[in-house]
């Protein structure tokens, strides 16, 4: 009994390996050659950033084969150089063409590196592949076209109120903002000084929701609008029993946050506060009667360049990721990548720094 079941064993074991290699022989695939992208009729594109539903262009290119019945799919790339350096994938279709809407455009062109509200040569090609893990890639030909992009600001901004702050529980008294990360944009942090009482954290300056508390005492909650308020911080309703500095950290990733004393030990008080740098004219900056660490200035209106924060003792900081980040004791300037007014907020006892635009 033995002997047979070590025969019938060795036949199943044949059987698979002659039913593979009949499948290997009879599904044998070949690059297709490259699908033929139209030029497109227009190749001068303004996007208007108050459509950005509507359509910006319709691309069209001839059909692969890859020598079986298979299934096919076209990447659309676009990139700011013919090479496709660093191509940037639109969209994955199963057809000949696609219609890209203004703000899918917009987005891959600013993603490419094409600078905002200027026109820009844009490239575009389909890369083919088979199957779902994108075997055999095949580009096609390339086309270029003139873009002229405006600005999507990717980030939300958030600020303070309450009693335990420099505003009150005033909705607009020029509340200062939670400094955003310059790596991560779902943490904010804001290090600073707090009275005794409460805070909650507004989405928008002048209203009451979006509004973020906590009801819980370690989780975040909102009322986006329309629903209960959450409880206040740092721990739902319960006030903050002796002034001082503390720092607060809402991770909105995590929907967590923190808030624990901050050492001053070996902080420096500075008397004044500039703003240089090629994106603007020197302008000082404003210092908080309730935190001589914070500075602020509103409405100033930057060009694309860099800036730096100055203090009177002449030192400089700097850092190195636009709209918000850390800045360090001669660190690089921080770039501003796009004209417009921005208030501009500086904390000098940790580096935080951000910049909020007005109107994009």
């Amino acid at each position: 009994m033995k002997k047979i079941s070590i025969l019938i064993q060795m036949f199943c074991a044949l059987l698979v390996i002659s039913s593979c290699t009949d499948d290997n022989a009879n599904f044998k695939v070949a690059d297709t050659t490259p699908v033929v992208l139209s030029n497109l009729e227009i190749t001068d594109i303004e996007l208007d950033q108050v459509n950005p539903n509507n359509p910006a262009i319709t691309l069209n290119w001839s059909s692969a084969n890859y020598g079986q019945q298979t299934a096919v799919f076209y990447n659309v790339q676009v990139s700011k150089d013919a090479a496709f350096t660093t191509p940037v994938s639109v969209t994955t279709v199963n057809t000949n063409s696609a219609t890209l809407s203004i703000n899918q455009l917009n987005s891959a062109v600013g993603s490419a590196g094409l600078p905002p509200f200027q026109w820009n040569a844009a490239y575009a090609r389909v890369v083919t592949t088979i199957g779902t893990t994108g075997s055999l890639p095949v580009a096609s030909n390339t086309i270029t076209f003139n873009v002229y992009p405006y600005f999507n600001y990717p980030f939300k901004d958030f600020y303070l109120v309450g009693n335990a702050t420099e505003p009150g529980w005033n909705n607009n008294n020029n509340n200062p903002p939670l400094f955003r990360d310059g790596s991560n944009p779902n943490l904010y942090r804001y290090a600073g000084y707090f009275s005794t009482g409460e805070f909650k954290v507004l989405e928008v300056k002048g209203l009451w929701q979006p509004q973020w508390g906590t009801n819980s005492g370690t989780g975040i909650n909102v009322n986006p609008g329309g629903g209960s308020d959450p409880g206040t911080f740092p721990n739902n309703n319960s006030a903050i029993a002796a002034a001082g500095y503390y720092t607060f950290t809402i991770n909105y990733s995590t929907n967590a946050f923190t808030f624990v004393p901050l050492s001053t030990t070996g902080a420096v008080n500075y008397s004044s506060m500039t703003i240089q740098g090629s994106a603007s004219a020197t302008t000082a900056m404003t210092q908080s009667t309730f935190d001589n660490h914070i500075w602020h200035t509103n409405t100033l209106h930057l060009t694309p360049g860099d800036l730096k924060f100055v203090t009177n003792t002449s030192s400089v900081w700097g850092g190195s990721t636009s709209f918000s980040g850390t800045a360090t004791l001669n660190g690089s300037n921080i770039p501003v990548i796009v004209e417009d007014d921005y208030d501009v907020w500086f904390n000098d006892l940790t580096g935080h720094y951000i910049l909020i635009p007005l109107n994009l």
